[in-house]
């Protein structure tokens, strides 16, 4: 193979930290270097061996489990890029929250969480560029590249699993975000059960789709222009609290894909050139049973737009 370069067969233990991880996604945290796609075509081939046997993707590893990757031809990597100094200086700031552990940053907005199209760098590879010595760094979950506010990132396997499998459990996390959204919401709290299905154009309401409840309690009125609500996810799917607005008739400022266009703009005359969703609050178990909490103040920009909302003359 052209531009590759050899990497010789190896062997990994595993230890008690690492028992319980799919073993795709544990050969992909520590092959560094080898494609994601090579790792599941040596899975796929069953030429990697869990205790000499074949072993599946989804195979939930164990503490002392010997695991054989063959003899492999890694294709040479573009060198990686080093990211914009004052977008390393933002991540840097943003970290609310930090132990051994675990990291809790309050996401700036129109800042994706990670790589993707168009999108050379987020906040999991500023992390890593930040703190090199972390090989475990790993995104807990996602928020919206347009959304602020809390984000968890582990920094150990054992952290990672805890916390995914705890998220699993919609009643056992508290999460709570603050939208500005068009009219007068009329109730003081409005509970919306209504499914969503993802299809390839975003998502939308369906009876097809997955059950989704999100509660709604209005924090303030301006006028019937806007109302500014806290929403509490009772269960967590993609753009829930996007749609669930949308579908009450009350969409999010400046939410291009589920948004009123006309209310986007009124707002982003008053300073507002954002999508006003901001991740404010998080409850969430620890391993030794503590309960996190933690609170994400919103932006000089959402403030200076509620404070311009609230003047007469600026309606």
């Amino acid at each position: 193979m052209d531009n590759a370069r050899p990497s010789p067969a190896r062997e990994l233990e595993v230890s008690s930290g690492h028992a319980g991880r799919r073993l795709d996604k544990f050969l992909r945290s520590q092959l560094k270097g080898v494609p994601g796609g090579l790792v599941f075509r040596l899975l796929r081939k069953g030429a990697v061996r869990v205790n000499g046997k074949r072993a599946k993707p989804d195979y939930r590893i164990q503490a002392g489990d010997v695991i054989r990757v063959p003899a492999l031809e890694i294709p040479e990597a573009a060198p990686v890029k080093t990211l914009p100094a004052e977008l390393l200086r933002q991540i840097d700031r943003a970290i609310l929250h930090e132990d051994d552990s675990l990291l809790v940053l309050n996401k700036p907005a129109d800042l994706a969480v990670h790589v993707g199209t168009g999108v050379t760098g987020g906040v999991i590879e500023a992390l890593r560029q930040l703190r090199p010595a972390e090989p475990d760094l790993e995104l807990v979950h996602r928020i919206d590249k347009e959304t602020s506010g809390l984000l968890m990132v582990a920094r150990t396997p054992s952290m990672l699993r805890h916390l995914q499998q705890v998220m699993r459990d919609d009643a056992a996390v508290r999460r709570h975000y603050l939208a500005l959204v068009q009219g007068f919401f009329p109730q003081e709290t409005t509970y919306v059960r209504a499914p969503l299905l993802t299809t390839e154009h975003g998502v939308r309401v369906d009876p097809q789709g997955q059950p989704a409840h999100t509660r709604f309690r209005v924090l303030r009125r301006f006028g019937r222009q806007a109302t500014l609500v806290r929403a509490e996810l009772i269960t967590g799917r993609k753009h829930q609290i996007r749609v669930h607005t949308r579908h009450t008739g009350h969409p999010i400022a400046g939410d291009r894909k589920y948004g009123d266009p006309g209310f986007t703009r009124e707002v982003q005359r008053l300073g507002g050139a954002r999508m006003f969703l901001h991740a404010s609050e998080l409850r969430i178990p620890l391993p030794s049973g503590e309960l996190l909490h933690l609170t994400a103040p919103t932006s000089p920009v959402w403030d200076r737009t509620l404070d311009r909302l609230a003047t007469p003359a600026r309606r």
